[in-house]
């Protein structure tokens, strides 16, 4: 079994700045993907961003200069630094993790942690 806890959401001013952290425990042989994914009310959840075992990032259009994803291969975390935040980033974010135990990989999710942008 795979857990994987958020931290770092909350309430900030537009133009702010705000950092999630996730870190990933359990029975793990490896992790090939880890990223953020993020579903305002009423809406499906999207693709913030992603990042590689070997470090290559993939952004979501709409947070592409602004959000910064990191990782620690060794602590198995993921982190994302969120930079000019604007109120349309209101949202729950999600930290996924395509994690490899044995022959097999399974895509495992966070709990989601609030972010909310006021204007």
């Amino acid at each position: 079994q795979v857990q994987l806890v958020e931290s770092g959401g909350g309430l900030v001013q537009a133009g702010g700045s705000l950092r999630l952290s996730c870190a990933a425990s359990g029975t793990i042989f490896s992790i090939s993907t880890m990223g953020w994914y993020r579903q305002a009310a009423g809406k499906q959840r999207d693709l913030v961003t992603t990042i590689s075992s070997g470090g290559r990032t993939n952004y979501g259009d709409s947070v592409k200069g602004r959000f910064t994803i990191s990782r620690d291969n060794a602590k198995n975390t993921v982190s994302l630094q969120m930079n000019s935040l604007k109120p349309e980033d209101t949202a729950v974010y999600y930290c996924a993790a395509d994690v490899v135990t044995g022959p097999t990989q399974y895509r495992y999710w966070g709990q989601g942690t609030q972010v909310t942008v006021s204007s």
